[in-house]
């Protein structure tokens, strides 16, 4: 049985497997595959590729790709893949399409040369740079003279596979025979997608206005732009406006920013010439400049000649960041002379408008802007519907439920989720397959959403807040402060007040904060980005208060969301009193402005946790804030007995271990204190025999003298001495 694995994919920083058809996988992963290195393996996402792969360095949960991998996928940097292991067959022949440069410069034996040991599928965007960097494979005479033919520009050239033999992924031998598809070939190649070609027709399908499920009324909105600049520009300048259309389309990753513009300028009946920013920043200055020339100059052409025209920006902030770079003046000036061009009508799009250079915004330039939210309930449900329209479903799916599930989905992860749910299907029904209720939620929890990164998403691990022994009154006031204001917003409406923004819980360590915090999210199927207090702190002016607008950008994006700020009183300590130049201040005060500030939050809600609340500055604490405070006391006699039943379900314990009289005799233990020390009575008991099948009480009593109580009774009469100054107040 084929195991396949969804990760996260990542962009390869690494210079030295640019563009060389490898990618890499953590060695645990490749185990857990049954990959050896160099072995081929097809990545799963808009569309199909196979390469080799090859151990790396990164985390678990990611895959790294370099552009063009990633381009074939038709995946951006951060969504989600299906890694599955390949059998891929020697090529017979490849037939190639290329620019007019390539294909009078290049030979078939040098291209030949230069894709040996790269495994290629038919519609793949391939370089020419050679595989040189497996094992035995050496490519110096193969680079001399692909640059010597095509000169300086050589590495950034692209071609596209048309055909290969056999149909299938292939790997390209020093037998195969390769050639050139016969035919006009205009320009450079067209990659499979946008990101890794040229500007070029749209040739995938155009949904209808009202088809956009969601998007219907700004993509309307657009169609009425559009029509006054290609119909009655003289009606705009008569009123004294003009007749120039620049419009940003904002939203999250994955909301369908570039469908929408597509779809619109179906509807007036004009053609859309596309350059993706990412791909032409990727390349050299030389070479991007040349290309932004080409693509607007062609769209500039279509105009001129009387055929309305949409030049669609994707990605724009990938080619205008924020500090302006040597190629950002060029880009400005391309796109000012674009939407001059009478009948033709500029569109960018972006998922981080605050990294745009703001000379875009000029008002000769993008003037408007159009923003996309993400899909709600019943967005959502109504996604679902249309997707798993044609799919066999089983009796028992109720795709509400599935929506449920699902915040801050966007249609890319729910196209992943139907994915998911059919591999599971078909792996568990192989005659006739059809998707149940349990494919579709378990897919549901196996696929991040776009707008979550996966180095700060908190995993709930299936918790909730049923399973946390005790603590009913502390469940209670988070129940009510977190969970009610995302379930019954309109209880809150109905009754005139606004529901709480945020909330402390403080604590001795140890004690089950965090915890507590995963079992809310599980129970409350809750998007959580979890991020330390330190880790937004950096050294360079502005960069603090930057990371911190941007947890907030993505916690609206992912709403409903949670927000958890752990060891909070590090990120927003008493101002006036640090030594650091005022970073500490300028981030109180950002933090602060996200909280209460000109931009409401909706649906998302801040918990912030830490054991030395005093250190916290007032202000946050405010209500409005951080207004509700939680205190999680040390656990008493019952509670330390239930955290013991619950660390200890899986050990077998010898007949005369009593936990109750156990939990009552650790005074002063912490919650993570109670598992170390049942932890520390296994290791004990394995110490004594490998073989040994049970835990005694001289086990524990021996772990007792290894594992001290943790909790400072000072700290604990400060924490009790706060608690109840808060409860005066």
């Amino acid at each position: 049985m084929t195991v396949s694995i969804t990760l996260v994919a990542r962009l390869a920083a690494s210079a030295a497997d640019a563009r060389r058809g490898v990618v890499r996988l953590h060695p645990e992963v490749l185990d857990a595959l049954g990959l050896r290195s160099w072995d081929a393996v097809t990545l799963t996402g808009a569309r199909m590729t196979t390469v080799l792969v090859a151990p790396g360095d990164g985390p678990p949960g990611q895959v790294t790709l370099d552009d063009v991998t990633l381009s074939n996928t038709g995946l951006s940097d951060g969504a989600p893949v299906v890694v599955t292991p390949a059998e891929v067959a020697p090529a017979r022949s490849i037939l190639l399409t290329g620019s007019r440069l390539a294909r009078a410069s290049l030979t078939p034996e040098i291209v030949r040369q230069a894709l040996v040991g790269k495994v290629v599928t038919g519609g793949d965007a391939v370089s020419l740079l050679p595989q040189d960097i497996a094992p035995g494979m050496n490519a110096a005479a193969t680079r001399q003279q692909v640059a010597g033919a095509l000169g300086p520009s050589w590495t950034t050239e692209l071609l596209t596979v048309a055909t290969v033999e056999p149909a299938g992924a292939v790997a390209v031998r020093p037998s195969t025979v390769v050639g050139w598809e016969t035919g006009p070939v205009t320009g450079q190649a067209p990659a499979p997608r946008p990101t890794a070609a040229p500007a070029a027709a749209v040739e995938e399908p155009v949904l209808p206005v009202e088809a956009l499920i969601g998007n219907t009324e700004p993509a309307r909105r657009l169609v009425e732009w559009l029509e006054l600049t290609f119909d009655r520009p003289e009606l705009l300048e008569r009123l004294g406006g003009s007749a120039r259309l620049g419009v940003a389309v904002v939203g999250p990753e994955g909301v369908g920013k570039l469908a929408l513009a597509r779809s619109a300028a179906a509807a007036v009946d004009a053609g859309v010439v596309t350059l993706a920013a990412p791909g032409v920043a990727a390349l050299e200055a030389g070479t991007a400049s040349q290309r932004v020339h080409e693509t607007v100059g062609s769209a500039r052409a279509a105009a001129q000649a009387g055929r309305r025209t949409v030049l669609v920006v994707s990605d724009v902030d990938a080619l205008l960041p924020v500090e302006p770079v040597p190629l950002s003046t060029i880009v400005l000036d391309a796109l000012r002379a674009a939407v001059a061009t009478r009948g033709l009508a500029l569109v960018v799009t972006t998922s981080a408008p605050e990294r745009i250079d703001p000379r875009l915004r000029a008002p000769d330039l993008v003037d408007r802007e159009l923003g996309l939210a993400l899909p709600d309930l019943r967005t959502r449900t109504e996604l679902l519907r249309r997707l798993l329209a044609e799919v066999p479903l089983a009796a028992d799916v109720e795709l509400k439920a599935i929506a449920e599930r699902a915040p801050g989905f966007v249609v890319a992860d729910l196209v992943a989720v139907r994915r998911e749910a059919a591999v599971t299907a078909a792996l568990r029904h192989a005659d006739d397959p059809m998707i149940a209720q349990q494919d579709l939620l378990d897919a549901v929890g196996s696929v991040r959403p776009i707008s979550m990164s996966s180095s700060d998403t908190l995993q709930t691990g299936g918790v909730t807040l049923d399973q946390v022994g005790d603590m009913a009154e502390t469940k209670q006031a988070l129940t009510e402060a977190v969970l009610w204001p995302l379930q019954y917003p309109d209880s809150f409406a109905r009754l005139g007040v606004d529901a709480p923004r945020g909330v402390l819980v403080y604590g001795p360590p140890g004690c089950g904060k965090t915890f507590l915090l995963r079992a809310l999210a599980g129970t409350g199927q809750l998007n959580v980005i979890a991020v330390k207090g330190a880790e937004l702190l950096d050294k360079y002016v502005g960069e603090s208060e930057r990371a911190v607008r941007e947890l907030f950008r993505r916690a609206r994006d992912a709403a409903p969301a949670l927000v958890f700020l752990d060891e909070v009183d590090a990120l927003a300590p008493r101002r006036g009193q640090s030594s650091d130049s005022g970073v500490a201040d300028r981030v109180v005060a950002a933090l602060l402005t996200e909280l209460d500030g000109a931009q409401p939050l909706r649906d998302v809600i801040v918990v912030g946790a830490t054991n030395r609340p005093e250190l916290i500055d007032p202000a946050l604490l405010r209500p409005g804030r951080l207004e509700r405070l939680v205190y999680v006391p040390p656990p008493d006699a019952e509670a330390r007995t239930e955290i013991l039943k619950a660390a200890g379900r899986n050990t077998p314990f010898a007949p005369e271990v009593d936990l109750a009289e156990l939990g009552a005799a650790l005074d002063g233990y912490s919650a993570a204190d109670c598992a170390a020390v049942l932890r520390e009575a296994a290791l004990t008991a394995m110490r004594e025999s490998l073989d040994a099948a049970q835990v005694t009480d001289a086990h524990i009593a021996a772990a007792r003298t290894v594992v001290p109580p943790s909790l400072d009774p000072a700290q604990l009469a400060a924490l009790e001495a706060y608690a109840q100054r808060r409860a005066e107040r």
